[in-house]
């Protein structure tokens, strides 16, 4: 349970969503300029088709185009990445874009100029290799836009801010809807983590520069929950997490974020002050009681909560049909995430443009190759026939 009420947090949205608008398309302006590899690309010709490798504007992107190409094209954003991506032409193409590939579409991905949570970058860079591909290659008869978990929440932004070159979009396991919402959870969730644990993670709030993920940390963090299992249950409980080890690897990788994020916005944008933990036990609120009490209360930069709010809030206005496909138990992202961004659209008046589904599969984008094969089929017929998909389980 948060506050402010969500009404507030609606009111403020809408009120960003212009600010969020024109930084964004400003960024595209600007970076736009540039439109040729930084070096030669390297084109490998393969039994299945040509790929091309190269730089441009700093990030790496990849082409992948079959030999026997429908001249239609998707652009498919990539997800958080703690190191960054790199593209190798020799490499297969990854297992989510091969079903796309085989229905005979080129494919093309940035690698974005920078690791981790980077919004403000890998929305222009992919915009134009975008129009590097149609410089290249010729228009498309057709565009689409595809993405998983950080690249679902930018197949939102591509189909708010520029819809026009594109005829629909697919989410995978997607971080959709406002930034701020996920990650005041999972910093709220962290807090929870130190209450019951104290001294085993480093500080929150600034987290270390030089922290890592290891199996040495995830190992540390499994030996305190074995330690003191009432607890442990709790933040189980509290999370909606199934596993301790699910609970570590969670709790290690949030604190990897939260600390990408305040580095990026200068200072802690996050603020538990307000948040109301509920949920440690089905059947009391004794322990909700104790840990409200107990838990350390943090304050936001608040410069560095307008960055968050800024990459992105969304406002709602889906201008082009999005289908968005995920599992039912998600440690990551959970599969409630979109229901706020729901709500958003609905609100904006764009309800028909958005349909959420579903598989009976538990982890994080664990969807298989025939699964996004089919979400993208229904795609395409609802761009090209006007049938909406049916939300619930994909058929």
């Amino acid at each position: 349970m948060r506050l402010p009420s969500r009404e507030r947090f609606f009111a403020h949205t809408i009120s960003l969503s212009a600010l969020t608008t024109v930084v964004a398309l400003a960024l595209t302006a600007v970076t736009l300029r540039a439109q040729k590899p930084e070096s030669r690309p390297e084109v490998l010709k393969t039994p299945l088709g040509i790929t091309e490798t190269g730089i441009l504007a700093g990030a790496g992107y990849r082409i992948d185009i079959p030999n026997e190409w429908n001249h239609s094209l998707v652009i498919y954003y990539h997800g958080y990445s703690m190191q960054g991506v790199r593209f190798h032409g020799a490499e297969r193409i990854g297992s989510r874009k091969m079903p796309l590939f085989e229905r005979h579409y080129a494919i093309a991905q940035s690698a974005y100029s920078q690791p981790g949570w980077a919004l403000q970058q890998a929305f222009p860079e992919t915009e134009q290799l975008r129009r590097y591909f149609i410089r290249a290659y010729g228009q498309p008869r057709e565009t689409y836009v595809a993405g998983e978990s950080m690249g679902g929440a930018l197949t939102m932004i591509t189909l708010e801010l520029n819809p026009k070159p594109y005829l629909g979009g697919l989410d995978l396991c997607g971080a959709v809807g406002p930034s701020s919402e996920s990650f005041e959870r999972r910093f709220a969730l962290r807090a929870a983590f130190d209450y019951y644990f104290p001294g085993v993670m480093p500080p929150l709030v600034p987290t270390p520069a030089d922290y890592a993920i290891s199996p040495a940390l995830d190992e540390k963090i499994e030996a305190a929950l074995r330690a003191n299992p009432t607890a442990a249950t709790e933040m189980r409980a509290l999370t909606g997490l199934h596993t301790d080890v699910g609970l570590a690897q969670d709790v290690a990788y949030f604190t990897f974020v939260i600390g990408d994020i305040q580095r990026r916005a200068g200072g802690n944008p996050f603020d538990n002050r307000n948040y109301i933990y509920t949920g440690t036990n089905p059947t009391s609120s004794v322990g909700d009681y104790a840990l409200n009490d107990g838990v350390r209360r943090y304050a936001a930069d608040p410069r560095a909560k307008d960055y968050l709010y800024r990459h992105y809030t969304p406002s709602g206005r889906l201008a082009k049909p999005m289908l968005a496909l995920h599992t039912i138990y998600d440690p990551v992202v959970p599969a409630t995430t979109l229901s706020l961004y729901d709500h958003l659209v609905a609100s904006a008046g764009f309800e028909q443009n958005l349909v959420q589904q579903y598989v009976h599969r538990e982890g994080h984008c664990v969807i298989s190759q025939d699964e996004v094969g089919r979400a993208f089929d229904e795609l395409v017929r609802w761009t090209h026939q006007g049938s909406r998909p049916t939300p619930g389980q994909l058929k």
